[in-house]
């Protein structure tokens, strides 16, 4: 055991013990007891309104103006009551949110939490019918829209018998349309008082659907409050594991900030980046839409300590030519990953060129509420290939195709039981019933244990299976990324007469590179088995498609190999 994880592992025991301040408890939760943090809300409204402390200190930064925590809260209160004494709104109630990320935003989402309804935060990016789907499937009694959104719903949005609160707005557009000034105009101090405990519905957030109908996922108060615990456990464990990093930047002053990027809903823009800082009284810059050169010009500009975001959008802000990594090392003191199969070059460049920093990686579901391993700092830096040391709130086993758990080092997939994971997907109880069982989550990940640490491989549907031989795509991918020339890979299954299935590449090239597919094969063949190279590569400029949260469309890159067949 090296030092690194005997020192992860003597502080895990201090934080965890009595009386620490993330001191273990058991629940019981659907007939089983199982860890939580014994310290932590109880409620989403209970957590929310601890950021009430943190008064006229800045919250929020959008197109130049600066929202402070206490006008949040002012307006979220008006929301609250509005949605209670003029929509009639009860808990339990869905309420609905499609708007970009803007201030609006989260001054609805807490306004719903505040009234003891359930928010339903929706892609935005969605067109008329996928908003439309999204929002007859969780059935919402008000909708908050951005004028894009109503502009794109036209009148369909009245079958759905919701009334509508337009955030950019300042009067109403007719029956059921209503201003945003006239939901938030302050009628008395504090939210209403309203009765929901930990085992009652919180939160309705869709999976991310890359290929597929999204699935609503049901959180409970109790999921929600230990994840965001969770977030904050790991801080406190990454920080105690890197005394000197953290000494060297608190010698910054700098005030905690944070530019978000990702989308609010999805569950690491709501629970890792809104409700964590809205909790600790820390500073969110919000983009409009995603544009890497702007992104520079806000990091700079805001002197931004925390950048999370999809892979993809960190090697589009560190390839342009406006990225000056200078003035980006003074004030950024980490970059925060999601996800499994990191581009081992991107790690290598984040870790060389922020220097000291607590960058790092979390691995988590919007089923499991984001929490399954995560780690930061020394502890990144030493194993940049893990997804990080398991929750003390998460149990992991790791199951062959038959459920049979297998040893620590082999390979099967992920399967996940806690108190953050879900209770059920909305309204499809056999999905439910497929992807739960006796508790444990089946997360269609595939990975490993070692010494404490996950490792992910990749997904069970991205796993090529040539001949008996499986391989998996994100090991191809990250191996293609460690060329110069590429920016983007995606490497998946083709049809094979001889083998079953082929190993293919899309790829695109980098800005002022050229290369081929025989290079690119060369180059994988010099550092992969010859069976895990692809067969074809297609080469192209243009990015690789995407939905809103990073992930890659693969159905559309197998019409590529259709299209060129």
């Amino acid at each position: 055991m090296d030092a690194i994880t005997r020192a992860l592992l003597e502080i895990r025991a201090r934080l965890l013990s009595p009386g620490a301040p993330f001191e273990l408890t058991e629940v019981e939760v659907g007939g089983q007891k199982l860890p939580a943090f014994r310290h932590a809300k109880a409620t989403l409204p209970e957590l929310i309104n601890a950021g009430r402390a943190h008064g006229e200190k800045p919250f929020i930064v959008y197109q130049g103006e600066v929202w402070s925590f206490a006008r949040v809260f002012a307006e979220a209160d008006a929301v609250a009551w509005a949605l209670k004494e003029r929509f009639g709104v009860e808990p339990g109630d869905r309420v609905a949110i499609a708007m970009r990320n803007r201030p609006e935003w989260v001054v609805a989402f807490l306004g719903v939490v505040l009234a003891g309804a359930v928010p339903a935060p929706i892609n935005s990016f969605g067109l008329r019918d996928e908003l439309l789907w999204a929002f007859g499937a969780v059935q919402p009694k008000v909708l908050f829209l951005d004028a894009d959104r109503l502009e794109r719903l036209g009148e369909e949005w009245r079958s759905l018998g919701a009334e509508v609160v337009v955030a950019d707005s300042d009067s109403g557009r007719g029956s059921g349309v209503h201003a945003w000034r006239e939901v938030t105009q302050p009628a008395r101090q504090g939210p209403p008082a309203v009765k929901v405990g930990p085992q009652d519905p919180a939160l309705l957030l869709f999976t991310s659907g890359a290929s597929a109908r999204p699935k609503a996922v049901l959180t409970t108060h109790l999921a929600v409050c230990q994840a965001i615990m969770n977030i904050d456990y790991i801080g406190a464990l990454s920080a105690m594991s890197s005394p000197s990093v953290v000494e060297q930047l608190m010698r910054r002053a700098l005030a905690p900030t944070t530019l978000t990027v990702v989308p609010l809903f999805h569950i690491s823009g709501l629970h890792a980046q809104l409700l964590t800082n809205l909790v600790n009284g820390r500073k969110l810059v919000f983009m409009h839409r995603w544009d890497p050169a702007k992104a520079i010009e806000l990091l700079v500009q805001h002197s931004v300590t925390q950048f999370n975001a999809a892979p993809t959008m960190v090697m589009q802000m560190l390839e342009h030519s406006t990225f000056d990594l200078g003035a980006v090392r003074r004030t950024l003191a980490g970059v925060g990953f999601g996800g499994a199969g990191l581009p081992q070059r991107l790690i290598a460049e984040v870790l060389e060129g922020l220097g000291p920093s607590m960058s790092g990686i979390g691995f988590g579901m919007t089923e499991t509420s984001g929490v399954t391993a995560a780690m930061s700092g020394e502890a990144f830096r030493a194993r940049p290939t893990s997804s990080g040391t398991i929750s003390p709130i998460i149990e992991i086993r790791i199951v062959d195709a038959d459920d049979r758990p297998l040893p620590e080092g082999e390979r099967g997939e992920i399967q996940v039981r806690g108190v953050p994971v879900m209770r059920e997907y909305w309204g499809q109880p056999e999905a439910t019933a497929m992807a739960l069982r006796d508790g444990w989550l089946r997360t269609g990940d595939v990975g490993y244990l070692q010494d404490g640490y996950l490792f992910v491989v990749d997904r069970l549907k991205n796993v090529i299976n040539r001949a008996g031989e499986k391989i998996a795509a994100a090991e191809v991918e990250s191996c293609l990324l460690e060329n110069p020339a590429l920016a983007e890979a995606a490497v998946l299954p083709i049809p094979d007469p001889v083998h079953g299935e082929a190993v293919a590449a899309v790829v695109v090239q980098a800005p002022g590179a050229a290369t081929t597919e025989a290079e690119l094969r060369a180059f994988v063949a010099s550092r992969l088995a010859a069976y895990k190279v692809p067969s074809r590569i297609i080469v192209r400029r243009e990015p690789l498609p995407k939905n809103p949260t990073g992930k890659l469309l693969k159905n559309e890159l197998r019409r590529c190999f259709d299209e060129a067949s």
